[in-house]
């Protein structure tokens, strides 16, 4: 090997399914003591590199090299046994175990033929203060919000003596607080000589973290380069074109109000919530996490019930906790959990697609597959879904394009009030300008769009108008041209002007959600 500090490589790794070729020879290389940022579009490949390193998805051909001889990695314990360690986006935790029990799970250590639960939770507790996470090795993983849940992960890596740790997105549903405390914690396994493999979509946590990024695209590496390099080259690099505008958000004149909501309230929730949304507007709605954004959105769809207040489109008023409603008025909602409430994973593209009308393309019990099979062709065509056919199942897609069937199924329902909750989390920013442009199509076309999003810039570069939460409440409301990231922090930190006899958040916390 040329490099003595090189942990691994991997030389001309090629990987095919049915239908579609999702490596074609890809070099990549880690060192010792280096965080190496794997960058690429949704679809790229990336997922399907990482699953060839941890042995969950062996290569066609090319070659995997530790410490500078070649290895077969067949399966996780093959992984396991060269050091490799991998946290995925979705935790391989079992909720009713302890973390002791979840960090050693398999590999318990044994006494007279028994487990050694003292020592067992004796080593987990020295592993969990290691990764700085100040919670008993017997607290049910249930208990632990998603934050502890990733240090359980890595505190479950560090005891395989993993010196390869292959991260992806690890940052994607963590608050900045939490991010930090994350970077700090990888700095440090950096500093001990581990070397990480590190997935983001998030551009500016590259060169904050980073020492080297390989750029993966259409299943090829096509260039590696220095985490110092400008993020407008680190974009043309990953889709293969340059992007001018960032927010490409068109503004068409404004039309009617559809959507009028009045006096929302949930007790202890979100209380006195109203707004308008227009034709052919976006209204954003920031606030900080627990300020709920998402429980309001939810109200709105029907999805969940609110004890006061009304919900109106276009003059009708809405039925309470009433979904059917809220469809036959023309809502749509894309859930921030587009896996847990956005799809049917094991359904393919076609039915994903056809969820919403599969009632009105039904005629005496029978619905008409054939039309309901085109116009899915149709939706999955005009939004670039990548794919090996209308019949793969939704669970194999990536990210991105999971969105856009998410998204898609609401299109092909004619929804004129769409609600975009969380609408690019976990997607690369071709495929988000992809989404933006879809959002200008809609509002162009005389839909009213609601855009609840943790990502501040996309809220101040995609929204007409900005609604601030905070503790449950519109803290205020901003114009476009008004609306900065001080402004809206402002309005999110502060404390809005209430009646404490009557503000249910008075004396607690809104719980939850965003």
């Amino acid at each position: 090997m040329s490099d003595p500090d090189e942990l691994l490589r991997v030389e001309g790794i090629r990987k095919a399914f049915p239908g579609v070729v999702a490596l074609d020879g890809v070099d990549f290389g880690l060192r010792r003591g280096e965080v190496h940022v794997l960058l690429g579009e949704n679809g790229a490949g990336k997922s399907t590199l990482i699953k060839t390193l941890s042995g969950a998805c062996p290569p066609d051909s090319g070659r995997i090299l530790v410490d500078g001889a070649e290895v077969r990695v067949r399966s996780a314990r093959d992984a396991e046994a060269l050091g490799i360690a991998t946290i995925y986006q979705e935790f391989n935790l079992v909720p009713d175990l302890t973390v002791a029990e979840n960090i050693f799970l398999g590999r318990q250590p044994r006494r007279f033929g028994m487990v050694d639960r003292g020592r067992m939770e004796a080593d987990a507790e020295a592993l969990l203060k290691r990764v700085g996470l100040d919670v008993h090795p017997r607290t049910r993983v249930r208990e632990l919000g998603i934050a502890r849940l990733q240090m359980v992960e890595i505190a479950k890596a560090l005891s395989l003596d993993a010196r390869v740790l292959i991260m992806d997105e690890p940052t994607a549903v963590l608050t900045s607080e939490e991010v930090g405390r994350l970077f700090t914690l990888v700095r440090s396994l950096r500093a001990d000589g581990v070397g990480i493999v590190f997935i983001t979509h998030h551009l500016d946590e590259i060169a904050a973290l980073g020492d080297r990024v390989t750029v993966i695209r259409d299943g090829r590496s096509v260039g590696q380069v220095p985490a110092s390099t400008p993020e407008d080259e680190l974009v043309r690099l990953m889709v293969g074109r340059s992007i001018e505008q960032q927010y490409p958000r068109e503004r068409p004149e404004r039309g009617e109000p559809l959507l009028t909501v009045e006096g929302l309230t949930r007790d202890g929730v979100f209380h006195d919530v109203s707004f308008e949304v227009h034709a052919g507007e976006v209204v954003g709605i920031a606030g900080l996490v627990g300020a709920g954004r998402t429980e309001v959105a939810r109200a709105v769809f029907g999805a969940d019930p609110y004890d006061a207040g009304s919900v109106t489109v276009r003059g009708t008023a809405l039925r309470r906790h009433d979904v059917d409603a809220a469809l036959t008025a023309g809502i749509g909602l894309v859930p921030e959990d587009r896996k847990g409430q956005g799809l049917v994973l094991d359904a393919s593209v076609a039915e994903n697609l056809g969820l919403v009308t599969l009632r009105s393309a039904s005629r005496g019990g029978l619905v008409d597959r054939k039309g309901q099979y085109a116009a899915a062709g149709r939706i999955a065509e005009r939004l670039n879904v990548r794919m090996a056919g209308l019949g793969q199942h939704a669970r194999t897609l990536s990210g991105g394009n999971q969105q856009k069937v998410v998204i898609g199924k609401w299109l092909l329902a004619d929804a004129r009030v769409l609600i975009l909750d969380e609408p690019t989390r976990g997607i690369d920013v071709g495929a988000k300008v992809e989404i933006y442009q879809l959002v200008n199509e809609l509002t162009a076309a005389g839909a009213a769009v609601l855009m609840i999003s943790s990502d501040l810039p996309e809220v101040l570069g995609m929204s007409d108008r900005v609604l601030v939460m905070a503790q449950g409440r519109i803290a205020g409301e901003l114009d476009a041209a008004e609306a900065t990231q001080d402004a809206v922090m402002s309005l999110a930190v502060g404390t809005p002007t209430t009646d404490p006899s009557t503000d249910p958040s008075s004396e607690t916390e809104a719980p939850g959600g965003h």
